[in-house]
């Protein structure tokens, strides 16, 4: 079973960066397909990211495309994700996913395990 865990994030202004990253315990990291998805107060948990076991392919929700990049270092069992020009509506909690199939997935019923998660803070 693999227990995930999120680190980095944190408050930036409109327009900075920031990476948070997720850590897996497994030893089998390189088989799973990972995600990140975000919630923010009061809306439902949305799509931000997804990776394939490779790290070849991958996959972005619009909103993100060209900001935000999501890449993995399968020697260090860690998934990331940098965030450039970020925006208050990009406040939210950020979960990193795993799914046990090595394809990327925007659906978060087909990840089978999550971490705890992360505050991103954007102030305007």
């Amino acid at each position: 079973q693999e227990q995930l865990v999120e680190s980095g994030g944190g408050l930036v202004q409109a327009g900075g960066s920031l990476r948070v990253s997720c850590a897996a315990s497994g030893r089998t990291f390189s088989s799973y397909g990972m995600g990140w998805f975000r919630q923010a107060p009061g809306k439902e948990r949305e799509f931000v990211a997804a990776i394939s076991g490779s790290g070849v392919n991958t996959r972005y929700a619009d909103f993100v495309k060209g900001r935000f990049t999501i890449f993995r270092d399968n020697a260090k069992n860690t998934v990331y994700l940098q965030m450039n020009s970020l925006k208050p509506e990009d406040t939210a909690v950020f979960y990193c996913a795993a799914r046990q199939s090595l394809s990327a997935a925007t659906v978060p019923f087909n990840y089978n395990y999550w971490g705890q998660g992360t505050q991103v803070t954007v102030s305007s």
